[in-house]
């Protein structure tokens, strides 16, 4: 069987992408510190380019993703509810 894929959390990804930004050292370097592939680190530097330098942008940037499923979620959980609602009203009328 293949690998399983490894997740991380927003707060190791930070924390990676603060100690390459902080350190002098290259990507590489850090990359083999914190035990990830050069890829991985990469693809995390370049999300964080485009967030705004704080501890917590990788965060609130995931945070902000979960919010967004959860909303498109009740969203269409209203426009069923109120297809429902109308459907019914019809049949009672």
């Amino acid at each position: 069987m293949g690998k399983s894929r490894r997740s991380f959390t927003p707060e190791f990804k930070q924390n990676a992408v603060d100690l390459c930004r902080r350190s002098g050292k290259s990507e590489c370097q850090v990359a083999r510190e914190v035990g990830i592939p050069q890829s991985t680190l990469n693809r995390w530097m370049r999300q964080a380019a485009g967030l705004p330098a704080g501890a917590k942008s990788f965060v609130a940037a995931e945070e902000l993703k979960l919010l967004r499923r959860e909303l498109d979620q009740v969203r269409m959980e209203r426009d069923i509810l109120k297809k429902a609602v109308a459907f019914f009203a019809k049949e009672s009328a």
